[in-house]
């Protein structure tokens, strides 16, 4: 479809005003999104490839990035663990763009981070009401963790106060992986509830804001001291070198290594 066959009246305005990054080193597919967006009343930047785009989204935060996956250099899935990995930019949606409809690969950029997927050829309607269905429930969240008029604000403040105790706890212990029950009790609550808080605050369950908090103090300790690499790995919580590498490289999409060779050259 072609931006000039898209009509006024299928504009939502849900989007007006939503600040959206495109990610992709094809022209025309820039192009397209661009003009198609624009039309939705969407405020749109661009990128031409995975750097570019890291450094625009730490730069403008937008509220959602579209991110081609098969790019030369620094690919989509690299693009979008770094993204995670960064405090400025980790809870900004991002919803990959790939000629692929592999499950394999869907799974692999849920694992790095992504919401959703928007297969090309694009079919524009869709893109458009995936990103009203993702906003709304951002917005959803937001006012469920802000106590918001319209949601009972005791449960919001709740939700605050668990997600906060339960954090400060994780991040207190990096290195040690509580039982899931015994970290709810030791905030007053079940579960099924802490996760519902997680879920709320941060967008994830316990057990991935822990390893996502592991992998970025991971990041740190290799980038900025000259820390052992095992003794990194103990202190966040891997007691074998090798399997701290394995779950670098797999957020990360390079290895613990490569960051110290990086850091030593620079």
């Amino acid at each position: 479809m072609h931006p000039s066959a898209i009509h006024p009246h299928y504009s939502a305005p849900l989007l007006n005003g939503l600040r959206v990054l495109i990610v992709d080193d094809n022209q025309e597919d820039r192009a397209l999104l661009m003009d198609f967006l624009g039309l939705q009343g969407c405020r749109v930047y661009l990128a031409c490839d995975g750097q570019d785009g890291i450094g625009k989204a730490t730069a403008i935060v937008p509220d959602l990035i579209l991110l081609d996956v098969n790019m030369a250099g620094c690919d989509g899935m690299t693009a979008c663990r770094l993204l995670k990995a960064n405090p400025v930019t980790c809870a900004i949606p991002v919803i990959f763009l790939t000629a692929s409809s592999r499950p394999e690969e869907r799974v692999r950029g849920l694992e790095a981070g992504a919401i959703d997927y928007v297969v090309k050829p694009f079919d524009l309607d869709e893109i458009r009401l995936r990103l009203v269905v993702h906003i709304r429930a951002n917005r959803y969240r937001a006012t469920q963790a802000a106590g918001s008029p319209g949601v009972d604000p005791a449960a919001g403040a709740l939700d605050t106060r668990l997600f906060d105790t339960a954090r400060d706890l994780l991040l207190a212990r990096l290195n040690e992986t509580p039982e899931l029950a015994t970290l709810a009790g030791s905030v007053g609550t079940n579960p099924h509830r802490l996760n519902v808080a997680f879920r709320l605050c941060a967008g994830v369950t316990v057990f991935d804001f822990l390893h996502q908090e592991r992998m970025k103090r991971a990041s740190r300790l290799l980038s900025e001291t000259t820390m052992d690499v095992q003794a990194i790995a103990e202190l966040v919580g891997y007691g074998a070198g090798r399997n701290f590498a394995t779950a670098f490289r797999k957020y990360f999409g390079h290895s613990p290594s490569e960051v110290r060779q990086r850091r030593s050259a620079n």
